[in-house]
């Protein structure tokens, strides 16, 4: 029997190029142009590229016999990954390549900022003596506040507790347990973290609910004298608020990687004495470009020999008639795991279980529980999801993950519900799908029940069942110009003793927080969320 091919389109680490050997015939096609690989993609039955090689629908088309794609890095852009779907090719990345030495460039800005390393170089070179001037502070028993406390997160404050550190952190979705795991003390809100952090670092990904986190507000919140890093992405980051707090010494110092739009030379920040940085060099060292093409090619390998491919972004294999009767239900369950998350306002998360119940009971629902698990975790912020990585991301957290299917239901053919748990907290919604159309419907939250179709953005509110409630939140979404589309209150469960109602706002724009803040603040009302599915 013949080895399987494998064409390594582009350069990667020598140790990525010899594990592929140890298996398959490898042929290296790193000065190939686009109609040599068109012209031979067919004679191939694995791919592994970086960045330059842009597998589209034509060459995918010209690779007949491609079973695997593996990409040396994290972002897929360059690869038609519906139509690799379509044609049954595995296409994976390496998301896990650079994550310790962007840890290990946080921890080197963090020493060059306390000590001033870079200035005190700069006046030895222009021939001064600056001995006195540049006194540092020492990072032992100093406190460091880790906002975003995924992978990288982690790593920084691991290392950071090696030198004697106090570490506080903030992530809504991190399970209790990994804080415990690494000594870390958990915070509940961000503002914990800025009240007592002598050293602030942000390692949040970049969503529209993160640019401009590091602004005025959030800066006149933290300790005089803090010093700043960022080594995660340049927008989170409100330059001119930085700058302001840098001059009037409410900040002591930054360590910037990471810039608005790059590559930047003159930025405002570069020539400020109390600012180091680095032109985003947080991924890039020589190990990280190997580990990058070892870790692609573990994948192809697992690909073509029937492994586990654990970083493939493509949706796992389902049984075909399984796949096409609950296709309509994959939006709802995604839906489900937002709203249930944003139901524990934003408390750590330690649990998601998945009930599907009825029909799709009986199906093979792992597709499902996937979404539902992706919902909460974008919910988190969490960034490069898909259904495959879920679940390490999910253990990494320390989030504990169950499924449960049922034939029977209540009330309807098909349920979802869906149960989030913090400690002794939990929050549970429900829903199913309605018509020919399959519209995604919303039927339980707070234990209480109704049926709202789900728009793109659906705000709840948990309030005292009394009159006038609905029009006071009508006249306030109007005073702030938001038009609502629908609104449904829940029904009483039997036996509520509390005389609790909720109500459900469907909108065609998104819901600002601060008009749900006004809500809540007003009386009679317990508890509100906003989420834009």
């Amino acid at each position: 029997m013949s080895k399987a091919k494998v064409l390594v389109a582009e350069k990667v680490g020598a140790s990525g190029i010899d594990l592929l050997k140890q298996h398959f015939d490898v042929e290296l096609g790193f000065d190939w142009d686009r109609e040599q690989v068109r012209a031979r993609l067919g004679e191939f039955d694995g791919i592994l590229i970086r960045s330059a090689t842009k597998l589209d629908a034509e060459l995918l088309a010209a690779g007949t016999r491609l079973r695997a794609i593996g990409r040396a890095g994290v972002g897929v852009d360059n690869v038609d990954v519906a139509e690799a779907t379509k044609r049954g090719i595995v296409v994976a990345n390496a998301p896990l390549s650079n994550v310790v030495t962007a840890a290990e460039h946080t921890l080197a800005l963090l020493l060059a900022l306390a000590r001033n390393i870079p200035q005190a170089h700069q006046s030895l070179v222009e021939g001064r003596w600056d001995r006195s001037k540049y006194s540092g502070v020492e990072l032992y028993e100093k406190t460091l506040g880790v906002v975003g406390f995924g992978r990288i997160g982690q790593l920084v404050a691991e290392r950071a507790k090696g030198f004697g550190m106090h570490v506080i952190a903030y992530d809504p979705i991190v399970g209790h347990s990994r804080y415990e795991e690494l000594g870390v003390e958990r915070a509940a809100t961000p503002d914990e973290v800025y009240a007592v952090a002598d050293f602030l670092t942000l390692h949040l990904p970049k969503t529209p609910e993160t640019t401009g986190w590091l602004n005025a507000e959030v800066l006149s919140k933290c300790k005089d004298g803090v010093r700043v890093l960022n080594v995660a992405r340049g927008p989170l980051v409100v330059d001119a608020d930085l700058q302001a707090a840098l001059d009037s010494g409410k900040v002591a110092g930054a360590a910037l990687d990471v810039f608005q739009t790059e590559p930047i030379t003159d930025h405002p920040l570069f020539g400020h004495p109390k600012v180091i940085a680095t032109p985003h060099l947080g991924a890039s060292t020589a190990e990280a470009n190997d580990r990058a093409g070892f870790q692609a090619a573990e994948q192809i390998v697992a690909a073509l020999t029937g492994g586990s491919v654990t970083t493939a972004v493509n949706i796992p294999a389902i049984p075909e008639d399984d796949l096409e009767a609950l296709s309509p239900y994959v939006p709802l369950s995604r839906s489900l795991g937002k709203i249930a998350a944003a139901l524990l306002h934003g408390t750590a998360i330690d649990s998601v279980r998945a009930e599907f119940l009825g029909g799709i009971g009986s199906r093979d629902t792992r597709l499902l529980a996937l979404n539902v698990l992706l919902g909460v975790l974008e919910r988190g912020g969490e960034r490069d999801l898909n259904e495959v990585n879920a679940p390490a991301l999910a253990k990494q957290r320390g989030i504990g993950t169950s499924e449960l299917n049922d034939t029977r239901s209540r009330d309807y053919t098909d349920l979802i519900r869906v149960t989030v748990a913090s400690g002794d907290e939990q929050a549970s919604v429900v829903g199913t799908v309605i018509g020919n159309h399959h519209r995604p419907h919303l039927l339980e939250a707070w234990g209480q029940r109704f049926q709202v179709q789900l728009e793109d953005h659906i705000t709840l509110f948990r309030y005292r069942d009394v009159p006038g409630m609905l029009g006071r939140v009508g006249t306030l979404f109007g005073k702030h110009e938001v038009n609502i589309v629908s609104s449904i209150v829940g029904r009483q469960p039997e036996g509520d003793s509390e005389g609790l109602a909720a109500m459900v706002i469907t909108t065609d724009v998104p819901v600002p927080q601060t008009l749900v803040d006004e809500i809540v603040a007003t009386d009679g009302f317990f508890a509100g969320v906003t989420v834009n599915l």
